[in-house]
């Protein structure tokens, strides 16, 4: 039987995947319990946790390992992991996904920054920060980012047996997706060869952050506005969908642009921002300025709906979509 590294009061070792909807968050987590179990001999559960099944909404899997000899009857949410993977690294945004890790915990991130970049942008004290860019890897392969985010786990994770792993993949997608078992384990071997890690210690003097049940509401009964006002609007105009991007984006020519509106017909979240003017004729219509990318989720309908070559589709790089958004203007409210 393999040694698990460490366990907690419980004697679980246990892994937290934070992810949106559309990555694989939650067949990963099956996958990487099945091999554990399967493969490493050890007692396993995964279990997966999300509101809206919808591509970009947060999703969070849960999996635990013990010994044969320590039953699990915990199925509560993964609040204390020993490792964490992040499906998307625009996900800091919107959630903690740092929460409850240690100073011996891993965080692994789907990133093209460095694990100096991260430690800042994610604001973690100390622990091990590891990086593959599960995307790239993803897209090169025609897989997707699951795949490449398992490899990268099994490599932070010794007590698992990656042949095993491959034995899964192929019976999970063998009977329905058989062209794309080879591309799958081709994924899983890069992120397990490509992920990089770096180990901070704690300062001197520092200490960890406290920690704070994820689930815990910023309107309670203690912190809710007199008067029970909800002050956060449940709608999307106001919010950043960004972290639903898959690592595509489309981009516009305004030169090619005939002004058709087919792709804010194909739209779903209205990224795109329009102005009234005066054509060549003398008549007023609508042009389009261009494309608001904080409401962009990549899903390139409009790149399929577009008649002429005024939209294409592009690997997003850092800092393209602050450079080429247009803002839509609400007079009413304010913009995140």
């Amino acid at each position: 039987m393999v040694q698990l590294p460490k366990v907690n009061e419980l004697g679980f070792f246990e892994i937290r995947l934070e992810s949106i909807g559309g990555l694989g968050a939650n067949l990963a987590g099956k996958m990487l319990a099945e091999a554990g179990v399967v493969g490493a001999n050890m007692n396993g559960v995964s279990f997966s946790s999300y509101g809206s099944e919808k591509k970009g909404s947060p999703v969070k899997a849960h999996i635990r390992f013990c010994d044969l000899n320590t039953p699990i009857r915990d199925t509560s949410p993964v609040e204390r992991p020993h490792v964490v993977a992040v499906f998307h690294e625009a996900m800091g945004k919107i959630v903690n996904v740092t929460s409850g890790i240690t100073a011996e915990s891993t965080v692994l991130v789907n990133s093209a920054k460095s694990p100096e970049e991260l430690k800042e942008l994610l604001g973690v004290t100390a622990g091990t920060i590891a990086v593959v860019d599960a995307t790239i890897i993803a897209l090169e392969e025609k897989n997707r980012v699951n795949m490449a985010m398992l490899g990268g786990l099994f490599r932070l994770c010794p007590f698992l047996d990656p042949n095993t792993m491959k034995s899964v993949i192929e019976k999970s997608l063998g009977k329905k997706y058989p062209q794309a078992v080879q591309s799958a384990i081709t994924t899983f071997d890069r992120g397990y060869n490509e992920v990089k890690f770096q180990t901070f210690e704690l300062p001197e003097g520092e200490s960890m952050p406290e920690f704070v049940r994820s689930d815990t509401s910023p309107l309670g009964y203690e912190t809710q506005p007199i008067g029970g006002t909800i002050i956060n609007p449940g709608t999307t105009f106001l919010k950043d969908l960004s972290i639903s991007r898959s690592g595509l984006v489309p981009v516009y020519d305004n030169e090619s642009c005939i002004n058709c509106a087919e792709c804010d017909t194909v739209c779903p979240d209205m990224c795109f921002v329009w102005e009234e003017k005066v054509n060549k004729k003398g008549k007023s219509m609508m042009f389009l300025k261009g494309i608001d990318y904080q409401y962009c989720k990549g899903c390139l309908k409009c790149v399929e709906a577009c008649p002429t070559s005024a939209l294409s589709r592009a690997r997003e790089k850092e800092g393209f979509a602050e450079a080429n958004t247009v803002r839509h203007t609400f007079d009413l409210v304010n913009q995140i």
